[in-house]
């Protein structure tokens, strides 16, 4: 199979939660079997957060306009026949649209994306940076992609410049971009494997008088499936990641992290039901690839994500209700995240999109009781082609 018309998978699954339509990239040129394309993602919304701590010294009611779970992108494509093979390309350049009050316009271009692909009937090798495995269909398939979703005060995502964190934390950590080499299997089959070595990080001591490595790589793969069950569309998935991280100094311990993902997506007719969880051990529980260094131990944290979604004409509603529980490589002590909410969207057409979108986030430290409870009203649009 010779088709590796390869967008970004958040554009793909926009398109499919998009409710009229579906979106497609621009062709900037397309002549001699080589074609170069472009497509984007804008957002805003008007966010309002009530945040209720324990004490008085953090509870406010805060109102911001920022971008959703999504940061702003722009991505471009290019793909060339080589004979038998065909050859791909993809950069996509994402921004974010809050300024700092200490920097000035500090709007920075996170390049998330940035690999080449070579397509053949053995399947595809992709080579860069790309998000990763573990995780990934988790993040894929909740119905908060395109809306607002949490805004911890705890996590320092209320006042922050960056995006809000969707159900990051409260179902599934985030797969983080990273370097990897990554066998893809022929698209043409309902299962698909994917297999990758990955770029590995530190997760055991940082600091110290040694250093931490790593004499293998990371570990990551996803196998889904895709079939029609009668009237109703049925996709599945499990996919998990496996790294070791020593160190030079004796006296720290060797650090063993892995990570197991799965789920379920029915769609019959407009009404779709998904279900997907995580467990992971030495692992942080918010980021694949233990963004801030974190000496994390091999403590346990696992999660999981129900949604129930239904479209009416160009309306589509959506409720989540997402949980994580970390015994302690987040916040030093065990810990329940959860987070409720509910989304509503309008298509205007098939490129602008109105949404409003409502979450409840509360973090419960198992000997302490309650840490956080924050409301987050969102309403904004989104603009993609």
């Amino acid at each position: 199979m010779h088709n590796n018309k390869r967008l970004p998978l958040t554009c793909v699954l926009l398109a499919s939660l998009a409710s009229t339509g579906a979106q497609a990239e621009i062709k900037l040129h397309d002549d001699n079997q080589t074609t170069f394309s472009t497509d984007g993602y804008i957002n805003a919304f008007y966010v309002h957060n009530d945040v209720d701590r324990p004490g008085d010294q953090f509870d406010r009611r805060q109102s911001r306009v920022k971008m959703g779970f999504l940061p702003n992108w722009l991505g471009f494509n290019f793909s060339r026949q080589a004979g038998d093979l065909k050859l791909g390309a993809r950069s996509s350049f994402w921004v974010t649209i809050n300024d700092s009050e200490t920097n000035g316009t500090e709007t920075g271009i996170d390049v998330r994306q940035f690999y080449g692909t070579i397509d053949g009937g053995w399947g595809q090798v992709l080579i860069g940076k790309d998000f990763g495995l573990f995780a990934r269909s988790n993040i894929l398939r909740d119905e908060l992609l395109s809306g607002f979703g949490q805004a911890s005060d705890t996590l320092g995502l209320m006042d922050g410049s960056g995006v809000s964190f969707g159900n990051i934390g409260t179902g599934y950590p985030y797969p983080f971009p990273s370097a990897q080499i990554t066998y893809r299997s022929p698209q043409q089959h309902a299962l698909k494997v994917a297999v990758g070595v990955l770029d590995p990080y530190d997760s055991n001591e940082v600091g110290g008088t040694g250093k931490a490595y790593q004499s293998a790589p990371r570990f990551e793969t996803e196998v889904s499936y895709q079939t029609s069950l009668g009237a109703t569309e049925l996709y599945a998935w499990v996919n998990g990641a496996y790294q070791t991280s020593e160190n030079t100094d004796g006296s720290v311990e060797d650090v063993t992290s892995r990570g197991l993902g799965y789920g379920v997506q029915a769609k019959l007719g407009d009404t779709s039901l998904t279900a997907s969880g995580f467990n992971a051990e030495g692992m942080h529980p918010l980021f694949s690839n233990n963004l801030g260094q974190a000496n994390l131990r091999e403590i346990d944290s696992k999660g999981y994500l129900v949604q129930i979604g239904q479209q009416i004409d160009k309306f589509r509603l959506a409720l989540s209700y997402g949980r994580s529980e970390d015994d302690g490589n987040l916040l030093g002590g065990e810990a329940d995240y959860e987070n409720k909410a509910v989304l509503l969207s309008y298509a205007v057409n098939d490129n602008l999109k109105l949404l409003g979108n409502f979450s409840r986030f509360e973090i419960d430290d198992k000997q302490a009781g309650e840490i956080e409870s924050t409301d987050t009203l969102a309403v904004g649009a989104t603009l993609s082609w």
